[in-house]
This record gives structure tokens, sequence and C-alpha cells, in this order.
């Protein structure tokens, strides 16, 4: 995160700056969702120990197919696995509940938008964790708009 903080003092000193700025790679918007979620509340992450955080540049055609998805920009996030409250003891071995982040859509909402790059970094991986928790996309939008959001 403080390479963000240092290119945006440099944007603020220097406006030709931009002319060698570059879109963060993949390997670059990893560092920042580990960011953003070592800096989420502890007994949040506590409950995320299996869970598996990934960045691709977009879904891959079969999840577009199965979300029905209109554009390989639609999706900026998702939530594969069993959420937490439907997970069963008994069951037998499961494969850990993954987390994806999609580099491309998240920087094309980025450009459209007016809001900092880590702000929907952070929203998109609380948005698919809140998955993890057992929440459904009306759930969580009842609880952003009761926050204020």
């Amino acid at each position: 995160m403080t390479v963000y903080i240092r290119i945006m003092a440099e944007l603020a000193s220097d406006p030709l700056f931009w002319r060698e700025a570059k879109a963060p790679s993949l390997a670059e918007l990893e560092v920042m969702a580990g960011e953003v979620f070592r800096h989420l509340p502890q007994r949040f992450r506590a409950l995320c120990t299996d869970v598996v955080i990934q960045v691709d540049d977009f879904p891959s055609d079969e999840v577009l197919e199965e979300m029905q998805a209109e554009s390989e920009f639609d999706l900026l996030g998702l939530f594969q696995g069993v959420g937490l409250p439907f997970r069963a003891e008994s069951a037998p071995m499961q494969m850990p509940n993954m987390i994806w982040l999609y580099r491309r859509p998240i920087l094309d909402y980025w450009a459209e938008h007016d809001e900092t790059l880590g702000a929907i970094v952070k929203h998109v991986l609380v948005h698919e964790i809140g998955h993890h928790f057992g929440l459904s996309d009306a759930d969580m939008h009842a609880i952003e708009q009761a926050g204020g959001s």
C-alpha cells in the first residue's frame, strides 16, 4: 500500500508523473489485497484461515457462463466454496474456500468511478468474504445500506 501512497504524493507534486504510471500488475494487486486483508479486524481474519485469495486478470469462461455474465468485465470478484454456516464437520475432505479478485474489471471500475483503488479492492474483498460467512448479496446490500454506505 505504501507504493500507492508514494504514487499519490508524486502525482500531487508532478502532474507529468502520469506519463510513466502503470496499472498495477497481478502481483502488485495481490500484494495490495494481502495488505487490505491484514488490516481487517483480527476476529474477522480468524474466521478466514482456510480461505485462499487469488488474483487473476479475468474470470474463466466457465465462471462467466455459470454467473450468466454478459461480459468479462461484469465480475470484480468471486467466492468459490462452501460458506462457513454450510460446512459439515463430518463431510469428506473439502477444497479450501477461494476468493478471486479480477484485476482488469477492478481497474476498469476504478477508471470509471471516483474511488481509490484501495477502497475498491477492500470493498470487493470484504464482499467476497461475506459470502464465505454465508451472506447473500441481498444480505450485504442491506448491511451496507444500514451502515450508510
